[in-house]
């Protein structure tokens, strides 16, 4: 990590600077680019969005990837027509810019541990409907934003699921939600994976995003000396940056989106 790298609370970090059209712009999907909704398949993407995207991957060359938690088929879905360079899963699918799909992660171990602990959560969510399970498959997603009074039980079900699997799969607690996923996967890794291919090879890093499981990418990005924005209400984070909300990131990028910037 960098040695820079320590919990900073986000309130007490400068905004980001004009962005650089020599960098490699990685961006977060949700809480980032879009208002967290009720529910994943509820957001609103705005209609310029998808353009801008463009726009700014094409002033780097392609050197623009979502990274999220979110499927690929998801990401494009959301922004069509965009459709670039993005990690879905944190990263357990990945398309490289040229269109190349790499699914490099969905190892036996992590999915044999989903598939233990998956009758747990389903039967949870069954039991209360203000619950959504968002199964994804290579990751399991509990939201319970509409019973934040259930928290500290949900939280506290999730550690003691994470112990029955013995290390084979990752707890993130993120906003109103706890996810499980693959030890070996994270946002940070593949991150790193796409700063080793062109073409964001050799350019300085910018990853935006707004949760806990954000902060590996933020790591990452800090040990390449890069930019990391933390999003949001005030946290401690490793990032070096800060926007407020959703809209100052869209105004940030729409800034640096223009067509006559330099």
């Amino acid at each position: 990590m960098h040695k820079d790298a320590s919990l900073t609370p986000s309130e007490s970090l400068p905004t980001p600077p004009a962005l650089d059209r020599q960098s490699a712009l990685f961006l977060d999907v949700d809480g980032t680019l879009l208002q967290i909704a009720p529910a994943p398949e509820l957001v609103n993407v705005p209609s310029e969005l998808p353009r801008l995207l463009q726009r700014l991957s094409d002033q780097r060359q392609g050197a623009l990837a979502l990274i999220s938690g979110r499927p690929l088929s998801q990401l494009d879905q959301l922004f069509q027509p965009w459709r670039g360079a993005a990690a879905g899963l944190h990263g357990i699918e990945r398309r490289c810019a040229d269109g190349v799909p790499i699914d490099s992660h969905r190892d036996s171990g992590g999915a044999a541990a989903l598939e233990r602990i998956r009758p747990t959560l389903v039967a949870l969510a069954n039991r209360d409907d203000r619950m959504f399970l968002e199964d994804k498959g290579a990751t399991l997603a509990l939201h319970y934003r509409a019973v934040p009074e259930r928290e500290r039980e949900i939280r506290a079900l999730a550690e003691t699921l994470r112990g029955e699997v013995e290390g084979a799969l990752r707890l993130i607690e993120g906003k109103m939600v706890v996810e499980f996923q693959p030890r070996s996967v994270n946002k940070g890794v593949a991150i790193a994976a796409f700063l080793a291919e062109p073409p964001f090879l050799g350019r300085r890093p910018v990853f935006v995003g707004d949760d806990t499981t954000d902060e590996d990418g933020f790591a990452e990005i800090r040990r390449c000396g890069g930019v990391a924005v933390c999003v949001g209400p005030a946290r401690k984070t490793v990032a070096n940056h800060s926007l407020p909300a959703v809209s100052a990131v869209l105004d940030w990028l729409a800034r640096s989106g223009l067509p006559s910037a330099s």
